[in-house]
């Protein structure tokens, strides 16, 4: 008797598991808990927190942007981004590295080289002007960082090849011009590069204060007229 009683014992420990095993997710859905998730993407949780740090130093420079609030906005913690970027200086050069890459990757994909010399420079300079004007806090990063005389951009170890491909391409579409007697001779690249950048800069840097001053309030940063003018400044700046 013992021994059958012992046996019952000993097969129903599997079944008691079993019905154990299926009463706790009914138990835990009538509670509302929900089973704990966990998500391993460094990837996306850097690229979350670059978004949101571009904003953060574009609004409020190096010294006003707070950890706290980047974190707090990307739900992460403190100890994440300085696990990330090491410091809070760490991230600000990171933003700027990437704010310069994401530049430069679209420029590259303009294909110049396919069009006629005069019809990329108009082209160069449009994409220029519209990317501006669509990327204030590229502007203000910019704005930011010469404030703080190029300390950080000095310490990057990316931006000097980051920006070897833009000129390198001017230098391309310049030469083709002067072979084909379109543009004049004796021009810099890094010149022209400079003159475009600060027409195009300076239509969004500016626009509070220039529209103040002259009482221009009908202009703005994506001003049809005020693309062309420039674009055929430039253009009239190298043709021959």
């Amino acid at each position: 008797m013992n021994e059958l009683v012992h046996s019952n014992k000993e097969t129903d420990k599997p079944t008691r598991r079993k019905a154990a095993a299926s009463a706790a997710p009914a138990a835990s859905k009538a509670s509302g808990a929900k089973a704990p998730t966990r998500t391993n993407d460094p990837a996306r949780t850097m690229a979350g927190i670059l978004e949101v740090a571009t904003k953060e130093f574009a609004d409020k420079g190096l010294s006003g942007a707070r950890i706290d609030a980047i974190a707090e906005a990307t739900h992460t913690s403190k100890r994440m981004i300085y696990y990330y970027y090491g410091s809070k200086e760490g991230l600000y050069l990171a933003v700027l590295e990437e704010s310069y890459r994401r530049m430069r990757q679209i420029e590259a994909e303009l294909h110049l080289e396919d069009l006629e010399p005069e019809a990329a420079l108009r082209r160069l300079v449009e994409f220029t002007f519209d990317r501006h004007a669509d990327n204030e806090d590229f502007i203000r990063l910019v704005m930011n960082e010469n404030i703080e005389q190029g300390t950080y951009l000095a310490q990057s170890t990316s931006i000097q090849q980051l920006n070897v491909p833009a000129i390198e391409s001017i230098r391309r579409l310049y030469q083709r011009g002067v072979e084909q007697g379109v543009f004049r001779e004796g021009l810099d690249p890094v010149d022209i590069h400079a003159s475009i950048s600060a027409l195009t800069f300076f239509n969004v840097s500016n626009r509070h204060t220039f529209g103040l001053i002259f009482k221009d309030k009908a202009r703005n940063a994506r001003s049809a007229d005020r693309r062309a003018s420039i674009t055929d400044m430039v253009v009239r700046f190298v043709r021959k």
